[in-house]
């Protein structure tokens, strides 16, 4: 099959969900909610659960519920010491490297934040440019609108764009538009009939797979 794209979650996609950025996010957001919405903590949780199944993310809820100051909101949230929680791995440089595609990150965070996080990774060189929430508003991944945005973005049509995500919903309508996925993660293991590499480092022998004459065979 005749890929020529290769785009590629942030956020516990191209460094490990166990690093605790993401939580520190999200301890970012309840205090955003708490301090400047004045929402009562005890609420917070369930909000943003509600929140995130209905609207995509946090911020598209909130913008939708509350008509928050978006800038304000993607600043607020990730204002944290990055290389607190972020170091290099050659492993997943030189996967990337070995991969001979156009390569974009898609992400539902702003393009400041998904700069500093690759270049604490050491990786912003590796890719030609980034999908952030700004390029596909008023949508977001898993918006089937989200997608269509981000392919017109990047000119790549659906069946030449292989799509990586540590989220199962957001590979579902990437799959139903004709993009092939690759799942990676803690999550792996608990989805059938997606190709899966715990780690981004293995993303490059996936790659050859899927380019192969027969493609993913599942099960192997």
């Amino acid at each position: 099959m005749p890929f020529t794209t290769l785009l590629v979650d942030l956020d516990d996609t191209v460094y490990p969900a166990n690093s605790g950025m993401w939580d520190a996010i999200a301890a970012r957001i309840d205090r955003y909610m708490h301090e400047r919405l004045g929402i009562p903590v005890d609420i917070i949780p369930n909000l943003r659960h509600e929140l995130h199944g209905s609207y995509g993310t946090t911020l598209r809820g909130l913008a939708e519920t509350r008509s928050i100051d978006e800038l304000d909101y993607l600043a607020f949230v990730h204002n944290l010491p990055i290389q607190n929680f972020l170091t290099p791995d050659p492993e997943v440089r030189a996967a990337l490297r070995s991969i001979r595609l156009h390569k974009w990150i898609f992400t539902n965070a702003d393009r400041a934040h998904a700069e500093r996080v690759l270049t604490a990774l050491d990786l912003l060189d590796q890719f030609e440019g980034i999908i952030d929430i700004h390029v596909v508003s008023p949508y977001c991944k898993p918006m089937p609108e989200a997608y269509r945005l981000a392919l017109s973005q990047i000119g790549s049509l659906a069946h030449e764009t292989i799509f990586v995500d540590d989220a199962p919903r957001n590979l579902q309508p990437a799959r139903e538009m004709g993009l092939s996925t690759v799942l990676v993660g803690s999550a792996a293991s608990q989805v059938s009939g997606i190709p899966a590499i715990s780690s981004l480092a293995g993303l490059s022998q996936i790659v050859d797979h899927l380019c192969a004459p027969n493609g993913f065979e599942e099960g192997k």
